[in-house]
């Protein structure tokens, strides 16, 4: 491709995306149904994007021309290599979390503990669950592949982004339906998390679990549109450079950048040490993002690094990311695999719903409701849809859910990191029993931790005495 050809499909891609996202936050802003269903724009933006796009309707396809009266315009398409750009995008959201994550257990008290334990018992869980579902029952009776049984937790869990980071690594070594076939679970995810979370609200303020919740009232406007009002917006992010030196988001913009351009010469020289288990571009940006973390706090120099613009960055492009991913999803991948995805969801859902109302009004404790409805989001489609679920529940914030989960997630951060990244190269090796059973332990692991964070400790058990 020459320069003047790379340079108009960088263009169009990027100002087709960005169309499909504003119209994503009109419609967002104006449409009830799309208003209670807490849809966010960039996945309504997707879902426009694969409709019009090349594999359905065809609106956006590179051989479509467009005429206007006498004019003729023939620039106006996605390229095809929309699909390829979530490889970086995945890549800058995992440079982002390296970048800006502290890792430690310092603050992990008892309670956080168990919520850690819960929230193990479910990301492993969906591994487990979904791999011991491919290899007794998809591969056996509908010649399922095995590595359908990731699609649970890469979709679900995982969100659209672990869904671009797996599909990546399987495509790699000759199996790209998995991109398309984990963006439509995903999809299906998130909506059957927000309807089901939603009625789960409602039967919990029927029952009583949660007083903050007035069924009569409804969402905010600011939840529901998606755009704050003039006294809820707040400064996000600070300045750590002086702008004579240069911008702070330049900065960050900077050593994202670089990491990427690192993990890239990382990813190349593994490909040629490891062959096929190549670490994917998402795992060495990460690598590399930590260890730049770890030389700056070295150097004292970590103060620069502001974690609300790093977490900007990643959230803008996770955005463009889901665009990306879903206007890229090919039909004829996910129609040789709907018997297969039918039942994953009920398998999903079933697990879901016996977490939240088996396990954890026995294990979670105090507001329990309200950490099970945010992991209920969190579970099938993202952290972003367990926020907004649990403002139904606890609009002021009352619960602390929101800030135990920031280190009740620590622990979870390897489990996670292996599932996307070591977990497909097992499968792909031909060990997918062996990923049912580390996982399984892992899940077991976060359930007995669950347990023992509910028993009373031994000096509570004295004083009682």
């Amino acid at each position: 491709m020459d320069a003047a050809a790379f340079r108009e499909t960088l263009i169009l891609d990027a100002g087709l995306i960005g169309a499909l996202l504003l119209v994503g936050v009109v419609l967002r802003a104006w449409l009830r149904p799309l208003q209670w269903l807490l849809l966010p724009a960039p996945v309504i933006a997707g879902l426009l994007g694969f409709l019009l796009g090349p594999h359905v309707l065809g609106a956006l396809a590179e051989a479509r021309g467009w005429h206007l009266g006498s004019w003729a315009v023939q620039g106006l398409p996605f390229s095809g290599n929309v699909g390829s750009y979530t490889t970086i995008l995945i890549a800058v959201v995992f440079a982002c979390m390296a970048l800006s994550q502290e890792f430690g257990l310092s603050r992990m008290t008892r309670s956080i503990g168990g919520f850690a334990g819960y929230g193990v018992l479910m990301s492993a869980g969906q591994v487990a669950v979904g791999m011991i579902l491919a290899l007794l029952v998809l591969g056996p009776l509908l010649d399922a592949p095995s590595s359908m049984g990731l699609i649970l937790f890469a979709a679900w869990s995982g969100g659209f982004g672990t869904s671009a980071a797996m599909g990546d690594v399987f495509a790699a070594n000759g199996d790209p339906a998995v991109t398309s076939v984990a963006f439509t679970a995903a999809t299906v995810g998130m909506l059957s998390g927000i309807i089901g979370g939603v009625i789960l609200a409602r039967i919990g303020a029927s029952r009583g679990h949660v007083a903050a919740f007035d069924v009569r009232r409804g969402l905010p406007a600011s939840l529901r549109t998606g755009v704050l009002g003039a006294d809820e917006g707040a400064a996000h992010g600070r300045h750590t450079m002086s702008g004579s030196s240069i911008e702070t988001l330049t900065l960050h913009a900077a050593l994202i950048a670089a990491i990427l351009a690192a993990g890239y010469v990382v990813q190349t020289l593994s490909a040629q040490w490891l062959n096929a288990f190549a670490l994917p571009l998402f795992t060495t940006a990460f690598l590399v993002g930590i260890l730049v973390r770890w030389a700056m706090a070295r150097l004292g120099a970590i103060r620069v690094v502001d974690p609300a613009t790093t977490k900007s960055l990643s959230g803008a492009a996770s955005d463009v990311l889901i665009v990306c991913g879903m206007v890229s999803i090919q039909p004829a991948f996910v129609a040789q695999h709907v018997g297969s995805l039918l039942l994953i969801f009920v398998l999903g859902l079933a697990f879901c719903l016996f977490l939240g109302l088996v396990i954890a009004p026995r294990f979670l404790g105090r507001n329990w409701f309200e950490k099970q409805i945010f992991t209920w989001g969190w579970a099938t489609g993202s952290v972003a849809t367990g926020i907004a679920l649990l403002r139904i529940v606890d609009p002021e914030q009352e619960s602390g859910t929101v800030e135990d989960f920031g280190y009740a997630y620590i622990p979870l951060i390897p489990i996670e990191g292996a599932a996307v990244a070591i977990a497909p190269l097992l499968v792909i090796a031909g060990a997918s029993w062996s990923v049912a059973l580390i996982w399984s332990v892992i899940a077991l692991v976060g359930l007995w931790v669950l347990v023992r964070a509910q028993r009373p400790s031994r000096a509570a058990q004295q004083r009682v005495a």
